[in-house]
């Protein structure tokens, strides 16, 4: 059933039409009355969405009348843009963006008037169109509903935290069975296959990852490779990907298919190699026999791991007996849900929702993705209704796979709030086991308008971060992988939550390919699946006469390859007036025509890893709605062209020019005031950077990457007050980073806000810079990243100690500094021990509290017995003079009350591992953190204190 996502895009209109720049344009230009009647005649149909949407599972003649009126609202919300680029326009008019000749035409009265009355009309039509569409809402006894409540912005310091998913449980006895079977030598054949077999959610893949990542594997195979292939068995494609895990710098993407064979067997050749084939679904042993031949080149022990849902699959593909893997017992399922349904040790505090937990892990027969999604669900839900709601759904009772997982499935989806459903059906246009990225996700959200403010002081981003998080937290999206610490990151959406946004999505969100004959009428937003561009793009733009005109998003998903003629984007450009989205990265031709600023609506442009772009039509600068330019990778791009700063929208700017001295007049700069985000990479030539740069009055995260050629960087950067995140990445003539002349001078003017900063493959980095240690930003900096800075040696002599909010520190690849760091060991170890998380080359260290290190316990069941370790204060002697204030450590048995912590203790402690947070009050100033049974037992050595080795206790 797809979801009609009527009041979602009923609310936008709603929205805009409220805006404080719609209501002064419609009093301006004489419409004000239209724009009233369409507000008035939008907010009463959206009353009824809510309910409408829920019904229209089991009435047609409502889900078509759905459908007219998201057609209708679509158009509404196209109108009420035009008036908003209209005052955008009129507005970078009066900033002196274009000559007078221009401004006078824009402000002549006869142009204002035909405006008007043009608009006025278009209003009108709409309103009545929408109020004959609304004539019909009694025939369905429809009720007035309220939304769901929005998901609020919550303050969290690391962007991508959320409930975290249980380990894997209950699959030791497959894991080690599986790795036997690959260590297996078989002397009939070189090459062998072991199949492993399983309905969908019940971890086939996750089993395979254990395996493909466990230590003796590693050892055993030198050359291991991993390739999702989901619904297409291309065997092509799959060449391709296969010989992309084996050398990842390598494009074959021009190759023919007798250059790929040739390729790949010269590859495997006498190598002994383990090749994952996760998600098959081919059934066709042709077209495996084809891919197999070529495989079967390598060395004797080499292995291919293949998951599937189907035994016919596993029986055509496999040489070994086929893996079964069953569903996971009760108690394994229970482990899981309690995990995920329950923080630790809270599920004792409800029993009565335990019992009602354990009637709806029997329901999920045993699928550990079907328990973990309604475990999630309920982890923020502590009403016993709300879990009994769930245990007796009727949608339990629906037609559906015989394993139950899309039930599970369906109800957590039915949770989500009505923002959120839209969101994740965007997110059915990205290819199955796709890794996404946080930041393009919310940039592609907020292009399509599907980020809500709702009144909150935050931007747009960081209610995306939080949305993104809401949906880590009901398992929705899943395997985090961090990319840049603090700043970026990807996940995955599993294959059947992929299934289960498809199945809401469309026929809205659709994914086609060139040969596709059936296109809904209703499609919005498009994706191609096509891994090869056509030769003859005639033949693209035929078939994309197909879609309606105004279609809203278009992504060419192939990679390497894209648009190669200035014609076609004329062509595309003049017919899809209404796009938002235009992915045209990777593409080859060498000029935007002029028709790229007739695109009124366009928000999001991507003409990425562009080799052959020399230049930017100056129309490019009439896109006033644009919030995202990439142009990253377009190695040949001689300049941006002047008219920049009129982009008065722009958020995010990634930039690759030929420059240098990227913005050589500080105007240029003047009017980005929106602009949050600006990548410059792979400059080769840029020299400067930058002056006018304290004009980015909004800039958040700045990025600087592979600039071999840089020599300066403005002390401007610093004037920066919103600047969050700062990298430096690969830029090796780079030895003035921003510190004034004088070597004694205190820098105090250092942005204001930065709380992350990268220094990354720097020769030029000697020493942290003046303004980190001496300026604001030593209150504010959280995290800060140090990779490949030979030269960087030591700590000055005050070291980290100025940065008071320090919170974790990393230090990758600079051998000389990492030995002055090692704890106890390292000249520099004191400087940073106060830290609480420091990680050197990828280790984690133990930071240590001057006073208290850490208390922890293990529980050991043995009988009546629990043997309790108490690791203490971790000193070198046995003996030492304690605090003068320092009396005892009271660990309290559970409700007993909190440790003793003494006068002038601070920070956060692990007692008996739980956190506790002392503000240095003594006792009374002991607040806890988490909550979990303790042992009584009191340490009291008047003025002095000693290390506590062991102790055992009966329960009693």
């Amino acid at each position: 059933m797809a979801e009609s996502f009527a009041f979602g895009i009923a609310d936008r209109v709603l929205g805009k039409l409220g805006s404080a720049i719609i209501q002064e344009v419609g009093l301006a230009w004489g419409v004000k009355s239209e724009l009233e009647d369409l507000r008035d005649t939008s907010s009463a149909i959206r009353a009824v969405l809510l309910d409408a949407e829920e019904k229209q599972a089991t009435n047609h003649q409502l889900r078509d009348w759905l459908g007219k009126l998201k057609d209708a609202f679509y158009n509404a919300e196209d109108i009420v843009d035009e008036f908003e680029y209209e005052a955008l326009r009129r507005q970078v008019v009066a900033l002196g963006s274009f000559k007078a000749k221009v401004r006078s035409f824009f402000s002549s009265p006869i142009s204002s008037v035909a405006f008007n009355l043009k608009m006025g009309h278009r209003v009108k039509k709409i309103r009545e169109r929408l109020d004959k569409i609304a004539a019909d809402k009694s025939k369905f006894n429809l009720i007035e509903g309220v939304p769901n409540t929005p998901i609020l912005l919550s303050k969290r310091e690391m962007t991508h935290s959320f409930v975290r998913a249980s380990d894997v449980i209950g699959r030791d006895d497959e894991k080690e069975n599986i790795i036997g079977l690959l260590k297996q030598s078989n002397d009939s054949e070189n090459v062998s296959v072991i199949p492993i077999v399983g309905i969908g959610g019940l971890g086939k893949t996750t089993l395979a990852k254990l395996v493909y990542n466990d230590e003796r594997v590693v050892d055993h195979f030198p050359i291991k490779m991993w390739v999702c292939v989901s619904d297409e068995f291309d065997v092509e494609k799959l060449i391709k990907k296969i010989l992309k895990e084996k050398k990842p710098d390598e494009n074959c993407s021009d190759f023919s298919m007798e250059q790929l064979q040739t390729r790949l067997r010269k590859e495997l050749h006498g190598e002994k190699f383990l090749l994952v084939l996760d998600d098959v679904w081919n059934e066709d042993r042709e077209k495996w026999v084809k891919l197999k031949d070529l495989l079967m080149d390598g060395a004797n022990g080499s292995k291919i791991l293949v998951t599937t849902r189907k035994k016919s699959i596993a029986s055509i593909m496999g040489s070994f007996p086929m893996q079964e893997l069953k569903g996971l017992s009760k108690e394994d399922c229970l482990s899981i849900f309690v995990k995920c349904a329950f923080k630790d040790g809270e599920d004792k505090h409800y029993p009565s929702l335990l019992k009602i937990g354990e009637q709806i892990v029997q329901k999920c027969g045993g699928v550990p993705l079907a328990v973990k999604s309604l475990g999630s669900l309920l982890n923020t839900k502590k009403d016993e209704r709300d879990w009994v709601s769930i245990k007796d759904s009727e949608i339990w009772k629906l037609e559906q796979d015989r394993d139950g997982i899309m039930a599970a499935l369906r109800l957590s989806y039915y949770d989500l709030p009505y923002h959120l459903k839209q969101c994740l059906a965007l997110c059915s246009l990205f290819p199955k086991d796709c890794k996404i990225t946080n930041q393009d996700l919310i940039t592609y959200w907020i292009a399509q308008g599907l980020i809500q403010s709702w009144g909150q002081n935050a931007t747009m981003e960081d209610i995306g971060e939080t949305y993104i998080n809401e949906l880590l937290s009901r398992s929705f999206f899943q395997d985090v992988e961090e990319i840049a610490p603090g700043v970026a990151y990807y996940f995955k959406m599993h294959d059947l939550v992929h299934d289960l946004a498809i199945f809401f999505a469309q026929p809205e969100y659709f994914t086609l390919s060139f040969g596709s004959k059936d296109i809904p009428k209703r499609i919005q937003h498009v994706a191609f699946s096509d891994t090869h561009w056509p030769k003859k793009e005639y033949e693209v733009l035929r078939f994309l006469k197909k879609l309606n005109s105004n279609i809203r998003s278009i992504d060419f998903q192939m990679e390497n390859v894209g648009p190669s003629s200035k014609s076609f984007v004329s062509a595309f450009t003049l017919r899809f007036k209404c796009i938002r989205v235009l992915e045209f990265s990777e593409s080859s031709f060498e000029a935007l025509p002029n028709s790229i600023g007739s695109l009124k609506h366009l928000r999001y442009l991507d003409i990425s890893r562009n080799k052959r772009i020399k230049k930017l039509p100056n129309s490019i600068f009439k896109l006033y709605h644009l919030q995202t330019l990439l142009l990253a990778g377009c190695s040949e791009l001689e300049e941006l062209p002047r008219g920049v700063g009129s982009m008065i929208n722009l958020k995010t700017l990634s930039v690759t020019t030929k420059q240098r001295d990227l913005f050589k007049k500080e105007k240029r700069l003047k009017h980005l005031n929106s602009l949050q985000q600006l990548v410059i990479s792979d400059c080769l030539n840029l020299e400067f950077l930058f002056n006018g740069v304290e004009s980015l009055i909004a800039l958040r995260r700045l990025g600087i990457r592979n600039c071999p050629s840089l020599i300066y960087l403005s002390p401007g950067i610093k004037l920066l007050t919103a600047l969050e995140v700062l990298l430096i990445d690969d830029c090796e003539k780079l030895d003035q980073f921003m510190d004034g002349e004088v070597e004694g001078q205190e820098d105090t003017q250092s942005f204001g806000s930065l709380r992350i900063l990268h220094f990354l493959s720097l020769p030029g980095l000697k020493a942290l810079p003046r303004w980190l240690l001496h300026g604001t930003t030593s209150n504010t900096l959280h995290q800060l990243y140090i990779s490949d800075c030979p030269n960087f040696r030591a700590l000055s002599e005050t070291g980290l100690q100025k940065l008071t909010h320090l919170q974790k520190l990393e230090i990758e690849d600079c051998p000389e500094l990492i030995e002055r760091c090692k704890p106890k060991t390292g000249e520099d170890w004191q400087k940073i021990a106060h830290i609480p998380e420091i990680y050197l080359d990828s280790e984690k260290i133990s930071s240590s509290n001057p006073i208290i290190r850490s208390i922890s316990h293990e529980k050991v069941k043995k009988q009546n017995s629990r043997m309790l370790k108490l690791f203490s204060f971790q000193q070198k002697a046995k003996k030492q003079t304690a605090p003068e204030n320092f009396c005892k450590i009271c660990v309290g048995n559970e409700g007993m009350g909190s440790p003793l912590i003494p006068l002038g203790v601070q920070g956060e402690f692990s007692v008996l591992g739980e956190k506790w947070r002392s503000n240095g009050a003594g006792n009374g100033g002991v607040i806890k953190c988490g909550a979990s049974a303790m042992i009584r037992q009191c340490i009291r050595t008047p003025g002095s204190w000693e290390r506590v080795e062991e102790l055992e206790m009966k329960d009693s």
